[in-house]
């Protein structure tokens, strides 16, 4: 797995992003000195609880973030180009084009006064330069590969004609409607049941496989990411405190948050074991203290732990996480 994402190189590389929301003298970090990367042809999984600052990352690198918002960064690399540098109408046509996104309620997300098809033909017409009636042409395959069923007529629906599931189908077409490098999935199945999520995962796993292209998926639910990423990043407080390989996440955790978090999910192997839920809160962006972010609620933390910083622990080419104690004999052992 290494070597063949290793042989493919990056697709997307951030370096010092950091982004503050700013309220009159009031300053909320919501990311803060984050480096990252997405390779090309993986799905990449972004975990952590509400506030954890996961949408407020990628929203910075698309420069979608509110006007309040300041983004500062080193450089963020898209297939070796810096982005930072274009004009305010290149990037724009980035978004349209190499990067695409999915938010995660498709009924805000789409204009109920507005056909479905409509929504896929004005991207295309705008962004591939295609004629309107070829541009329906597209819309109706792209609603066909996709899993709408009938699409020669629900391409003329409204967005109230269809369910839920169908809505966040609509989304997918748009998002690949200009065949993008990079798609970003905004907690996707959050407002899905359980079937529809399912079925949602894999057509995005099919879909990524048959264009060949990156994904990110955004979620706070560790079995969505389970289920089709190959590669892991843990945020708390603006912060990636652990990643690594799937394998490596839930199999060989090293960060006392990313513990807490598997310990707080139920287990569908068969052993029965009693669900441990995190204690405490996520602390305030405000002001926040020097230490380790996750302290006040560790279990194992250390006076260091609540003054200074740790810095990544690397525990193989693909794991690392920000913790003194991990990897110092049993200490972090379950």
């Amino acid at each position: 797995m290494e070597d063949r994402i290793k042989d493919k190189g990056n697709l997307l590389e951030v370096s010092s992003l950091r982004t503050a929301f700013y309220d009159g003298d009031t300053k909320i970090e919501a990311v803060r000195g984050i480096d990252f990367t997405v390779e090309k042809g993986e799905i990449l999984g972004i975990v952590g609880e509400s506030g954890s600052g996961k949408s407020v990352m990628v929203k910075s690198i698309l420069g979608i973030v509110p006007e309040n918002a300041k983004v500062d960064v080193s450089e963020i690399l898209l297939d070796g180009k810096n982005i930072e540098n274009l004009s305010k109408k290149e990037k724009r046509t980035i978004r349209g084009r190499d990067i695409a996104m999915i938010f995660q309620d498709p009924m805000t997300a789409l204009n109920p006064l507005k056909k479905a098809g409509d929504h896929l033909i004005e991207l295309l017409v705008r962004i591939r330069g295609m004629k309107k009636k070829e541009a329906k042409l597209e819309a109706i395959e792209l609603l066909k590969m996709v899993g709408i069923p009938s699409p020669e007529k629900r391409v003329d629906q409204y967005p109230h004609e269809f369910s839920g599931g169908m809505r966040q189908r609509v989304l997918i077409a748009m998002a690949l409607a200009c065949k993008p490098k990079l798609l970003i999935a905004d907690e996707p199945t959050t407002a899905l049941d359980v079937t529809i999520q399912a079925q949602i995962l894999e057509l995005l796993k099919k879909l990524q496989k048959e264009n060949d292209m990156s994904v990110v998926l955004i979620t706070h639910d560790l079995g969505v990411v389970a289920t089709i990423c190959s590669r892991i990043l843990v945020m708390y407080a603006g912060m990636v405190m652990e990643e690594g390989m799937a394998d490596e996440i839930f199999y060989s955790p090293k960060h006392p948050y990313t513990k807490a978090l598997l310990n707080s999910i139920p287990r569908v192997d068969g052993e029965r074991t009693r669900l441990k839920p995190i204690k405490g809160s996520a602390p305030s962006l405000k002001n926040l203290a020097n230490g380790c972010p996750f302290a006040d609620r560790c279990e194992v933390a250390i006076d260091k732990c609540f003054t200074e910083a740790p810095e990544y622990k690397s525990f193989s080419s693909t794991q690392k996480c920000k913790c003194f104690l991990a990897g110092e004999g049993d200490n972090l052992d379950d």
